[in-house]
């Protein structure tokens, strides 16, 4: 019969601690820091930075952060303490910190306001640590994506393609120089054209509204439909002032 040595099972527990370190990295499991876990907005309210012993956690379209290393912003009292504990979406784009502005409810924005909280969302996921999902919106009981998530961010992606093509667009013709200063006001002109305030492509689809910039167009460019004079600005002059 085989007896038992204790110096045989040596070898075998260093070939498995070295699997365990080489597979599972110690990043991936913090120290001081459960793994993920699902929130509800109940349980995520208590960490909104009242309780000292607790961390304070924020959600941004579902997914929950430790923002602690912040206190002095996300803590009572700080500048952004009215994200902490909840999921705001909404206000990273609307400004509106209190009372219904302080809602995931993204409901109405246009595709490039969904994207710049994608965005933000993407930079707190860069700089500080995700501890889990919170369970409505953009999240089910089981954690899972839920449509409303995944229409966000088809959403974001449609923002991030207008944005691309204006852009492509607005290459086409030349921007004017712009300056202001409290003596004088603003100013435009040209280096080469004459400055026309335009209607910017696609804005409507990106933004659901109208808005216009100033483009340097040349003189036998003037006639078609669509530019606008300054208003006490001459037909050809190359300087506007405001």
């Amino acid at each position: 019969m085989m007896r038992w040595s204790p110096f045989l099972g040596i070898p075998i527990f260093l070939a498995l601690l070295s699997f365990f370190l080489f597979n599972f990295p110690s990043s991936k499991f913090p120290t001081n820091h459960p793994l993920p876990r699902l929130f509800t907005a109940e349980e995520l309210a208590l960490y909104n930075g009242t309780d000292p012993q607790l961390p304070i956690l924020l959600g941004i379209l579902g997914s929950v952060f430790d923002v602690s290393k912040g206190k002095s912003h996300y803590g009572a009292g700080g500048g952004y303490n009215h994200f902490s504990g909840r999921d705001a979406s909404r206000a990273f784009v609307s400004g509106n910190f209190t009372g219904d502005g302080l809602t995931d409810n993204l409901h109405g924005l246009s595709s490039t306001e969904v994207k710049s909280i994608v965005e933000w969302r993407d930079f707190y996921s860069r700089t500080y640590i995700f501890v889990g999902k919170l369970v409505g919106r953009y999240y089910d009981a089981e954690g899972n994506p839920t449509k409303y998530l995944k229409g966000v961010e088809v959403k974001a992606a449609r923002g991030a393609q207008l944005l691309e093509k204006q852009k492509k667009e607005e290459a086409k013709v030349v921007s004017c120089n712009s300056r202001w200063s409290q003596e004088e006001g603003s100013e435009v002109w040209c280096d080469e054209g004459y400055p026309r305030l335009v209607q910017r492509p696609v804005e409507i689809a990106i933004t659901g509204k109208m808005s216009k910039r100033c483009a340097c167009f040349k003189e036998d460019e003037l006639g078609q439909a669509g530019l606008e004079v300054y208003d006490g600005c001459d037909y050809l002059a190359k300087t506007c002032r405001l």
